[in-house]
């Protein structure tokens, strides 16, 4: 191409309206957006589980507090000095082991005084006997006078309640004596000592050291009414108290491995809070690290606790996972999928539930496809693409149905009855 020919089509060019190549960018970047775009997508996808029912372990919780079932203040029943402390504090003790040795001598003193005076009379007694024998003999003859015999009798019957009066001194003075050695009245698990040796203790001293009970315990704690009205509304057509068994989670969150009964309900009602207070007795298991002389139990008097009040047997109930339950404002709803595969919003009813297991009263069939998986892509009236939720969710209904252990809450979702934590 020659010169000429060159310069002539630059010319050309830059006579070429500029809004021409502005059109020609426009559409070349229109196309570009296009090709940019991704194809419409379908349904969103979610997983789903059936509600049907199932057997759940209906559960209550309220805090308790364990208390020993017998309880001794041991204190001096006599004046005296101590002598001697006879047992290791903290350790656990039989019925009729000596705790504490008073001193003896003063007692034993007493007593032997009280033995002699019983001694004498007894002899003057003897003596009285014969006079009134020989009274009572010359009575049939001439030199016999009644009036002899009356007054020998009446001496006779006389040195009687004297010798009794002294036989009773020494009684008293035997328990005296006996009380020089405190023992234990029960079986138990003993405190510290408030009086040491060479001290003198008397009757207003006070306690001078404590036993409590430790197998079995009680573990006592308030249920409101309204709580109290429910439960006995459950369980009273199956057999009240029998119907429920309690189980303990201690302090550091660990489910104590023996189960009690409930054995009292009290007949008041505490008005300053509504509540009365139910008794229940459960085993106080050793530790592992126990020993025969010195024993380590679970449960220690005082020691608070959480109290599950669990039926003896599951009731059949609608239940679905617990992770398909949302709330608002207005109360607890699911999402169910319906029979053109779209998003239902159904208000529900909670009854007993757990951790894990949600129980449904109102507001759902058994049947119905509850929406467990992909909950945030799920809105009311748009359509899915449900199928069967992972099996995750199939571990955990079988485990909370077959009686695992789970941390049970009452309807919605709420803290549970009575005073828990």
């Amino acid at each position: 191409m020659s010169l000429v020919m060159v310069r002539a089509r630059e010319m050309y060019l830059a006579r070429v309206p500029i809004s021409l190549l502005i059109a020609g960018a426009v559409v070349l970047g229109a196309t570009a957006a296009t090709r940019a775009q991704p194809a419409p997508s379908g349904p969103p996808a979610v997983g789903v589980v059936e509600a049907i029912k199932r057997p759940i372990t209906e559960t209550s919780e309220f805090l308790g507090r364990i208390e020993a079932v017998n309880r001794v203040n041991v204190v001096a029943r006599v004046t005296a000095f101590l002598e001697k402390r006879l047992f290791e504090e903290g350790n656990e003790i039989k019925k009729g082991d000596k705790l504490y040795l008073l001193e003896r001598g003063p007692f034993e003193a007493d007593l032997a005084s009280k033995q002699a005076v019983v001694a004498q009379l007894q002899a003057t007694l003897e003596n009285a006997k014969l006079t009134t024998d020989r009274a009572h003999t010359l009575l049939g003859g001439p030199a016999g006078q009644q009036s002899t015999y009356d007054a020998a009798l009446a001496n006779q019957r006389s040195l009687e309640a004297q010798v009794q009066s002294a036989q009773a001194q020494v009684q008293s003075s035997q328990i005296n004596l006996d009380y020089t050695d405190i023992r234990s009245p029960i079986d138990g698990k003993i405190g510290r000592t408030a009086v040491t040796e060479g001290n003198v203790v008397t009757p207003g001293s006070g306690v001078l050291t404590t036993i409590v009970s430790q197998d079995p315990m009680y573990v006592i704690f308030p249920v409101s009414v309204r709580q109290g009205l429910e439960l006995r509304e459950r369980y009273a057509p199956r057999g009240g108290l029998d119907a429920v068994v309690i189980k303990l989670r201690l302090p550091d969150g660990r489910l104590y491995d023996q189960t009690g009964k409930l054995d009292f309900v009290d007949n008041t009602i505490v008005q300053s809070t509504d509540t009365f207070t139910v008794r229940g007795v459960i085993p106080n298991a050793t530790l592992p690290a126990s020993t025969a002389d010195n024993p380590v139990r679970q449960l220690t008097d005082g020691e608070f606790v959480t109290v599950l009040v669990e039926g003896v047997q599951p009731v059949e109930v609608l239940a679905i996972p617990r992770a398909a339950v949302l709330a608002d404002q207005q109360g607890d709803y699911v999402f169910v999928v319906g029979s053109d595969n779209k998003v239902e919003q159904r208000r529900v009813q909670l009854g007993q539930s757990t951790a894990t297991l949600a129980s449904v009263i109102s507001g759902l069939s058994a049947g119905e496809k509850v929406i467990v998986e992909g909950l945030q892509r799920a809105r009311p009236g748009q359509p899915v693409a449900p199928a069967p939720a992972s099996p995750q969710f199939d571990v955990i209904l079988k485990a909370a149905t077959a009686g695992a252990p789970t941390n049970a809450a009452p309807a919605g979702g709420a803290k549970p009855a009575g005073n828990s934590k």
